[in-house]
């Protein structure tokens, strides 16, 4: 049997960080606690970082030893017992990383996390709070007036809002990118696993390699796209010095999963944000692209379909979507000063041959492949041009960059006014949007690890013969990627890229051959849970950069959204002025110091003594560059060679410096998934169990009486949706207190927001007084009225369900081993026998009268 590739896990899970007075012991173990490794932080250095990494891997029999001479050799006095020589500071679940302003170095731990998404066994966590401590100890530190400013500053960056980690899946890159990674050929796996026992950093981690012949595993860990790290700077002065497994990446953005029951079958739908570290800010400070092509709002939007009833990545189905929002890619800013709600746009340097276009398209064509489709939402037409010069610029940008590459791998320019048609009541925006939509998702294809179905074949369908993308042995690969912007990238964009995932999402069920035909229809329990999410999805990222919530939703371009939205999109505008005004300021300080672009220097000016961020972002005005890019062969030379293909995916000598890969042994931890999901080693709890907890479309968006189409491809009327729109205020707010472990439970509602609320009536609600059980066969309700109705039928006859007839009564045989059992149970008890007979001939006369669900006629 060939060896198989698995992600690489890391083995430092759980910390413990002890304290003596000369030095931090930082022990990491895995989530088994068997294997243990220490990290050595000296305290006497007051500015400098000095980490020794301990290499040997420990047992825990081995460190509760050290622990405990550390401890005995710490004491003031030898063989004193009163006062403790080892003290405990501190317990973590990973390093965000180590940062200096102008004293001594901290150590930033995250204390608390929350699963919030798990694909294929691969858990992905939610930074829930952290603990910020200082290195060297109070008789070496040197104090500095402004240290405590520069804390403040920093800790405005909330690392428990919306920052996401995971210890065995590379949220940096795309699902394609990792499972593309996986399906290495053999031969250079092991090519790549004899250079890495030659610079393996462990002591022992190579011992038995040789002996496990053909049948190990290949672990493979990636290095991570540092655009989308957020605390890389972070981890940049220890990276070099310690094992893999303490370094732990984090993202900024959204993640968020539900599942989707298609008859009981589960498929988890999942949406991941990953906001780019470069150019990063606040609305109206951050506007345009750098002087190396990075933009301002970059995320890149991914939805993962799979099929959770199969865990492992090579065995299971997987599908994918990725798609780009950012802003446009040119010199260009909006002014504040003027307290205008629309401050006017002006283009702050002539760019003729597309300098900064030319490296921000390169970018994507190394990362995405081709074709790049711009679909651009600004106004096209406006009494005061405003808007529209963003336009006319991005326009020629596109024109003269479009001279240069081969036609097939041009870069296609949608433009589409969507305010204007907004307002036009002869035009359906959805509609026009959908036409786009299905146009995008043929041109880019989307990824899944299989090959087409047999059901394609048996039930063929003309939009699926003209996909675009790359069919491969193994599936498909999406080649190119929408690029969507307006002028914020917030409400139109997020709209947009709404009905354009939509469109994918349901090539995403075809292909895994869960639905006959490529289309899903609105107000489908499927369709409303894929909109929570991006609602959801919309939201945080509008929060980041805006400073509000969406304004503009769904639900307002369908033109159904209720009166009293009008009054909220109000009071969002109002607090995203606010938030532009008042604080964006400061957090984009904040911003600044977290990301390493300003680094404070004594003798320097502080942070808040800049009139301006514009130097710290633009390198080019430091210093001039030695080489000068082509004006026409903008590219990267290895670049277009591979196109339609991503040279990031590319198997070539430069990706594969990227990759760490080791052999092991088949059930080793490091690669064994199963035992990272299951933990049988812990104790579980259903209610903690994050699958039973997360959103789910059968519990909260299918109707409740079951007689109705349980499909969740069902079009459904508006009061006929799970979410109901007439409970009251406290019972909402005990269904989201039931669901607060969930993934994407959403705060509750207020009462005013009926059709847009996101609470759920589970079965688990109470009930109405004198409503109808479900489970119940139709009886008589009187209502206040005095008049008498009988309720619809709402359980499906036996027929309708299993296409055969159940007999009115059970067999001789079934009711001698129900009344076995009877007796069993009864037994255990010991009850004296006339008490038992009494039972036995209750339990017997419940059992004629139930409905019997055994025997077939």
């Amino acid at each position: 049997m060939p060896a198989a590739a698995a992600p690489l896990i890391s083995c430092v899970q759980k910390l413990v960080l002890y304290e003596t007075r000369a030095r931090f012991f930082l022990v990491g173990s895995n989530p088994a606690e068997t294997k243990y490794r220490v990290l050595k932080i000296d305290r006497t250095e007051p500015k400098d970082l000095v980490i020794i990494d301990d290499k040997h891997v420990y047992t825990q029999q081995e460190v509760r030893e050290l622990l405990g001479r550390l401890d005995l050799g710490n004491r003031t006095k030898i063989g004193q017992k009163g006062s403790s020589g080892l003290s405990r500071a501190v317990s973590a679940f990973g390093v965000v990383g180590f940062v200096r302003f102008l004293e001594g170095y901290y150590i930033v731990l995250i204390t608390k996390r929350r699963k919030m998404a798990d694909i294929g066994g691969h858990a992905i966590y939610k930074i829930e709070d952290t603990n910020m401590i200082y290195i060297p100890n109070d008789s070496v530190r040197v104090t500095h007036p402004d240290e405590a400013r520069y804390l403040r500053i920093f800790q405005n960056v909330d690392l428990s809002s919306n920052f996401y980690f995971s210890y065995s899946y590379d949220l940096s890159h795309s699902l394609q990118y990792n499972l593309t990674v996986l399906r290495m050929p053999l031969e250079i796996l092991k090519t790549e696993t004899s250079q890495t026992r030659q610079e393996s950093f462990d002591i022992f981690e190579d011992e038995g390699l040789s002996a496990q012949g053909g049948s190990g595993v290949f672990g493979i860990c990636s290095k991570p796209y540092e655009k989308y790290v957020w605390n890389g700077k972070l981890l940049e002065a220890v990276k070099n010095t310690v094992h893999r497994d303490w370094l732990l990446y984090i993202i900024h953005g959204f993640c968020g999963q539900s599942k989707l029951l298609i008859y009981g079958r589960p498929i988890y739908v999942t949406l991941i944000a990953r906001r780019s570290s470069k150019f990063a800010g606040t609305r109206f400070l951050k506007r345009g692209a750098n002087c190396e092509g990075d933009v301002a709002n970059e995320v890149e939007t991914e939805q993962i379909l799979y099929d959770a009833s199969v865990m492992s990545f090579s065995a299971g189905s997987y599908s994918s979507y990725v798609q780009v929002r950012g802003s446009v890619p040119l010199y260009w800013s909006q002014d504040i000063s003027t307290m205008m709600p629309k401050p006017p746009i002006t283009l702050d340097q002539a760019d003729p041959f597309a300098h900064v276009a030319a490296l921000h398209f390169d970018q994507m064509l190394q990362r995405f492949g081709s074709p790049i489709i711009i679909l651009n939402l600004v106004k096209e037409r406006e009494k005061r041009k405003h808007e529209r010069i963003l336009s006319e610029e991005l326009v020629a940008a596109v024109t003269y960059l479009n001279q240069f590459l081969p036609p097939e791998h041009a870069i296609i320019y949608i433009p589409w006014d969507m305010a204007k048609y907004t307002k036009s009541k002869l035009c359906n925006v959805l509609d026009r949007l959908n036409v786009i939509a299905e146009s995008v998702v043929k041109k880019t294809g989307f990824f899944v690890n299989r090959p087409d179905s047999y059901c394609s074949i048996l039930r063929p369908d003309e939009k699926w013969n003209e996909l675009g993308g790359c069919v491969v042995s193994t599936g498909r690969l999406q080649t190119g990627v929408l690029r969507t912007n307006c002028v914020d990238c917030l409400d139109r964009t997020n709209t947009a890229q709404f009905m354009v995932g939509k469109c994918a999402l349901a090539y995403q069920l075809y292909s895994l051959g869960l639905i006959d035909k490529p289309n899903l229809q609105f107000d489908t329990d499927a369709v409303r849970l894929f909109e929570e999410l991006y609602e959801d999805h919309g939201d945080t990222l509008s929060l980041q950069y805006g400073g509000s919530q969406l304004v503009h939703r769904v639900k307002t371009y369908r033109k159904i959204a209720p009166w009293t939205q009008h009054s909220k999109d109000i009071m969002q505008t109002l607090s995203r002025y606010y938030s532009n005004a008042f604080s964006d300021a400061d957090r984009q300080d904040s911003i600044n110091l977290f990301l390493g672009v300003f680094k404070p220097t004594e003798g320097k000016p502080h942070l808040w003594e800049l009139p301006t961020d514009f130097y710290l972002h633009h390198k080019n005005t430091l210093g001039l560059s030695q080489t000068r890019r082509s004006y026409t062969y903008w590219w990267t030379t290895d670049v277009l060679k591979h196109l339609p293909l991503p040279f990031d995916e590319v198997t070539c000598a430069e990706n594969r410096r990227k990759l760490t890969v080791k052999k092991f042994h088949k059930y080793e931890e490091e690669i064994d998934i199963h035992n990272e999901f299951f933990r049988p080693y812990e104790l579980s709890s259903f209610d903690e169990t994050f699958c039973l907890a997360m959103t789910n479309s059968t519990r909260d968006f299918m109707p409740k009486n079951m007689g109705i189409d349980p499909s969740p491809f069902t079009v459904r009327k508006p009061d006929e949706t799970g979410k109901s729109v007439l409970g009251n205020k406290s019972n909402r707010e005990e269904t989201v207190l039931q669901r607060k472990t969930a993934a994407s439970a959403p705060p509750p509602p207020s009462e005013e927001a009926v059709s847009s609320s996101s609470e759920d009536d589970s079965g688990t609600d109470k009930e109405d007084e004198g409503a109808v059980s479900q489970r119940s066969t139709p009886v008589k309700v009187t209502d206040t009225g005095d008049n008498t109705k009988i309720t619809e039928n709402v359980v499906q006859s036996t027929k309708d369900v299993y296409g055969v007839n159940l007999s009115d009564v059970p067999s001789e045989d079934d009711l001698t081993i129900y009344t076995r059992f009877v007796q069993l149970g009864q037994s255990q008890h010991k009850p004296d026998k006339s008490s038992q007979q009494f039972c036995t001939k209750l339990h017997l006369d419940r059992v004629i009268n139930l409905d019997p669900g055994r025997s077939i006629q």
